[in-house]
């Protein structure tokens, strides 16, 4: 789960006493959790859950319906959230399991992750919405429960705040979208994209609007087109993985190209996509020789000096092979190295 900015107040002062632990041990059976979603009805990307346990001695104020709050507001709530309940848990559904199942069995897969990341384990589930169960001995939907119960309001906004920054993620890989406005839904203008540019890999294929623009082959029949829907797929791929995109495409003349430059637990990857169809062309021919080595690390450095980075750095390779039944997707870490 991760963090923006500094923690609000209570993190520092969130200490029950020497035998908090032991007391929530003895009322585990009590603790009670608010599920909520966030992502139902966008024609893209992933729904997601929370789940919270707030605690009592650190009551928190503005908790509400997280789509009559300010996104600014939410997001300060987020980490109060995050600093101040007793416990958090996060799940998603992504867009291929949701076109697998259905978009409510999938939310309900997305809510049962996110309770069972709840440490300590709530002894009952207060979950928004009808039609619901999950695996729990005690549970209860409630209608419109993000307006009426602290803690599933809460969890509407841990749900809408990681959902809403995971479309963001989505934005810098496919901008002609417009996902950073809209995070996925079937505005006007996201459906004109939808109709001129046909439906990236994020696109609920079985929702009815986006199944009438399904792109074909004959659109990525170029070795460009194909290489660049390789390069979009793997990073799709990195954000499913938990990691942060932070650029694609980056050039320096005379030096090379790095296809993408990705995030994770203050490591910096740089990630070379090879794209490449059965018994066909390849994008990136043979293995990656001394040359194109030097090339990549080179332009590396120059990104690490531009924008001021000093952490762990790591080299990554995804292949991407198209075929019949789908892309094949092969992540190699630490595939491009110093000899």
């Amino acid at each position: 789960m991760g963090r923006v900015g500094a923690l609000p107040p209570c993190s520092a002062s969130a200490d029950l006493g020497s035998d908090s632990t032991a007391t929530v041990r003895r009322n585990a059976g009590m603790l009670t959790a608010g599920i909520d979603e966030a992502g139902r009805g966008p024609l893209a990307g992933p729904v997601v859950a929370g789940a919270v346990i707030l605690d009592p001695q650190h009551p928190i104020e503005g908790l509400g319906d997280s789509k009559q709050i300010s996104p600014g507001k939410r997001e300060a709530l987020y980490e109060e959230i995050v600093s101040c309940a007793l416990a958090v848990g996060i799940g998603r559904a992504e867009r291929a399991e949701i076109d697998r199942l259905n978009i409510l069995q999938a939310t309900m897969a997305a809510m049962q992750r996110a309770v069972d990341e709840l440490r300590p384990a709530p002894g009952h589930l207060l979950i928004d919405g009808q039609h619901i169960t999950l695996q729990h001995p005690s549970q209860e939907t409630i209608i419109k429960g993000d307006a009426k119960v602290a803690a599933i309001g809460a969890a509407s906004i841990i749900a809408k705040v990681t959902r809403d920054r995971l479309m963001l993620q989505y934005h810098k890989i496919f901008p002609r979208y417009g996902f950073d406005h809209h995070k996925g839904y079937g505005t006007a203008g996201h459906m004109r994209a939808l109709k001129q540019y046909g439906a990236t890999p994020i696109h609920r294929q079985s929702f009815s609007p986006v199944r009438e623009h399904l792109p074909t082959w004959k659109l990525h029949k170029s070795k460009e087109a194909l290489g660049l829907l390789g390069e979009q797929m793997a990073a799709v791929y990195l954000v499913e993985a938990g990691y942060a995109i932070h650029d694609l495409r980056y050039k320096v003349a005379h030096t090379g190209e790095l296809d993408i430059i990705a995030g994770m637990d203050n490591t910096v990857v740089f990630v070379e996509v090879k794209s490449q169809v059965p018994g066909g062309w390849s994008s990136g021919e043979g293995r990656i020789d001394a040359r194109k080595r030097d090339r990549i690390m080179a332009t590396a450095q120059r990104y690490c000096g531009e924008k001021g980075i000093d952490s762990a750095v790591r080299f990554d390779v995804i292949s991407v092979t198209f075929t019949k039944t789908g892309p094949d997707i092969r992540h190699i870490k630490s595939g491009i190295h110093a000899d």
